[in-house]
């Protein structure tokens, strides 16, 4: 995993879960700012994918239980699309407060599967 890339999934993250759940609370609806937001931190979790799969062989392994990476790499890659569907189904403001939560807890995963990634012995 490398760090900065993290550091920005985390921030990205965390900036579109405030932006969705302020907006949800103002009462504004799904649009295409809100899914947008979700959409980028799954594009940013689908390129956390790809560096997790290319980076081992680069000579960056992981120092945690591998299996448990990937597991919440899994969760994360789901969360922000059952959250979409969610949005795009019922299309009330708390639909957009859920996106923001999907997004925050998106954020909090990142910051432990670089604990995963980096830390353990």
């Amino acid at each position: 995993m490398i760090l900065w890339f993290a550091a920005v999934e985390v921030a990205v993250a965390a900036a579109a879960g405030v932006l969705c759940v302020i907006l949800g609370l103002f009462g504004r609806r799904p649009d295409d700012l809100t899914m947008g937001a979700a959409a980028l931190v799954e594009l940013l979790l689908v390129a956390q994918l790809v560096v997790a799969i290319i980076a081992p062989f680069a000579g960056n392994s992981p120092t945690g239980s591998i299996l448990e990476f990937y597991i919440y790499l899994v969760v994360a890659l789901i969360i922000p699309v059952l959250a979409g569907f969610w949005a795009l189904v019922e299309k009330d403001r708390w639909s957009t407060v859920v996106l923001g939560i999907a997004c925050l807890a998106i954020a909090v995963m990142v910051v432990r599967m670089n604990i995963i990634w980096t830390v353990q012995m």
